[in-house]
């Protein structure tokens, strides 16, 4: 366990020790729900960057295979040597 000291205003303590909210068990809850509240808004700004990126030209099959068949022949050129 981590003990954690703060500092606050005295009428704040004083109104926030009245209503429960400096107890460990709130303030372990109110961490958590803050914690996950912001992994949520990274997700959301995560989601979205990725909206604004522009996607890329779907290929065929073919286009695909073509790629395949270039890149091994590359790897081939490069480790026969």
């Amino acid at each position: 366990m981590t003990t954690v000291q703060i500092t606050l205003p005295d009428q704040l303590a004083l109104e926030a020790q009245r209503a429960g909210l400096l107890s460990p068990a709130r303030l372990e809850k109110w961490l958590r729900d803050q914690l996950e509240d912001q992994r949520v808004d990274e997700l959301f700004l995560a989601m979205d960057r990725m909206a604004g990126v522009d996607e890329p030209v779907a290929m065929s099959p073919e286009e695909v295979a073509q790629e395949i068949s270039t890149m091994r022949a590359e790897w081939r050129a490069k480790n026969t040597r």
